[in-house]
């Protein structure tokens, strides 16, 4: 068995799709004979937990080594699951830490989680070192730790650092030091992964010295594991109608505003069709978003099963009849691959896309059972809602791509990234 280090700081018991990549990553490693060591976040304040997650770490007897640090969800940590905040109110919180917080407020973490590795590392041998941001701040880590003991360094990208979506700069001297900070830590690294084509180029495209053959392409995927055993909810009502499932949460320009409004539109304009839908929402869905629901008058329509572990958010993803996505538009969301949405492929479901063109996007085309729709277009999505009701109503719904579902298994994604280390081992 080969040896990887892997710096993580969203790793289980934290809820969410953000931990989903790294979890599966190291669940199916063993199976491709390599043993990973996991250094994480101790116990944190976090929007999301969930003990089934870490569950299947426990099951896959997975080393996980966990440290605490003086950043605010770990210095928070007795109040356990939060509830996330106005969103105006964390969106100020947030350009705050950004403007005092370079790279990122997680740089207390990342540092003990240094002091962790370098001990770990004078007792183990590591073939690898893996290293997943965001935090960006874990590269930066990762670096030091490469320097230190010149062990191979591999990054995976799962969103861009300099030029991330969601980025603030308050003045010039914040951009040039982030671009300056990955600048120097892409130089250390041996390999880097990217969760898709459009990261790849625009990587490049910024640092010259990188080259095609620097960058794999790994995106996100689904574990099979995870629907195995999982029966769809029984339906009650003397009528079946249409159910219509988003799973997560809502943040920054990711709104479920113009769906919203668009379905209030279809209640006005097609009465009959509206009452055939049902409206599920999986997750955080925030005060705000239930005032303008009352604000709408949809509250019948709608049915707010509030965080579910992730069990019981597949067995709804099965269950539903329609999953839908939402991507805001924005600086370099293009470029952002959501995670859920391959979730939604596993279940072979159709999905509606209300997305920019982009990564998310093209990912939804090659699926094949998708609708598209801009998303902030409110007339567009309630045409859109109707040709999927008449499709519903003739069982008609566009057929999906067997061979991409099965391209983007968790267990054959983790034997592409096990290859890539390979590549790198010192005898």
């Amino acid at each position: 068995m080969f040896k990887a280090l892997v710096i993580a700081y969203y790793y289980p018991p934290m809820g969410l799709s953000g931990v989903q990549r790294t979890l599966k990553f190291t669940k199916y490693m063993s199976r491709y004979n390599w043993e990973p060591t996991v250094i994480t976040t101790g116990e944190t304040a976090y929007y999301a937990h969930d003990i089934s997650l870490l569950e299947e770490v426990n099951n896959a007897n997975i080393n996980v080594l966990r440290t605490g640090a003086l950043d605010v969800n770990s210095v928070l940590a007795k109040y356990g699951t939060v509830k996330m905040p106005n969103e105006k109110l964390r969106k100020f919180l947030s350009k705050i830490s950004k403007t005092f917080f370079i790279p990122d407020n997680k740089v207390s973490w990342s540092h003990r989680a240094y002091q962790l590795a370098v001990e770990q590392i004078k007792k183990e041998k590591y073939d690898v070192i893996f290293v997943s941001i965001p935090p960006f701040s874990s590269f930066t880590t990762a670096k030091r730790l490469k320097a230190e003991f010149d062990i191979p360094l591999i990054v995976d990208y799962r969103d861009l650092w300099y030029g991330n979506h969601f980025a603030y700069y308050p003045t010039p001297y914040h951009r040039i030091q982030h671009k300056k900070l990955e600048d120097s830590a892409l130089r250390s690294a041996d390999h880097i992964i990217a969760v898709n084509r459009l990261v790849k180029e625009k990587l490049i495209s910024t640092y010259k010295f990188l080259n095609f053959e620097d960058i794999t392409i790994i995106p996100h995927g689904f574990d099979p594991q995870d629907f195995e055993g999982i029966e769809p909810e029984k339906n009650e009502s003397l009528k079946r109608k249409m159910k219509i499932l988003y799973s997560g949460i809502f943040y920054e320009n990711i709104t479920p505003e113009y769906f919203l409004k668009a379905f209030k539109l279809l209640t006005i304009e097609n009465p009959e069709i509206a009452e055939n839908i049902e409206l599920h929402f999986a997750g955080h869905f925030r005060r705000e978003n239930e005032q303008l629901v009352n604000k709408l008058r949809l509250h019948r329509f709608i049915h707010n099963h509030g965080y579910l572990n992730h069990k019981d958010v597949v067995r709804k993803l099965l269950s539903a009849d329609l999953l839908w996505v939402m991507l805001g538009e924005g600086y370099n969301m293009s470029m952002v691959s959501l995670g859920k949405i391959f979730e939604y492929f596993g279940s072979k479901k159709p999905v509606l896309v209300c997305a920019p063109e982009g990564a998310t996007r093209m990912a939804a085309k090659e699926y094949g059972s998708a609708y598209f729709a801009e998303p902030r277009d409110i007339k567009g999505i309630k045409e859109r809602l109707i040709s999927i009701h008449e499709d519903f109503v003739s069982n008609n719904f566009p057929p999906y791509d067997e061979e991409f579902i099965s391209k983007h298994n968790r267990d054959i994604l983790t034997q592409q990234l096990t290859k890539q280390f390979q590549f790198f081992i010192r005898d």
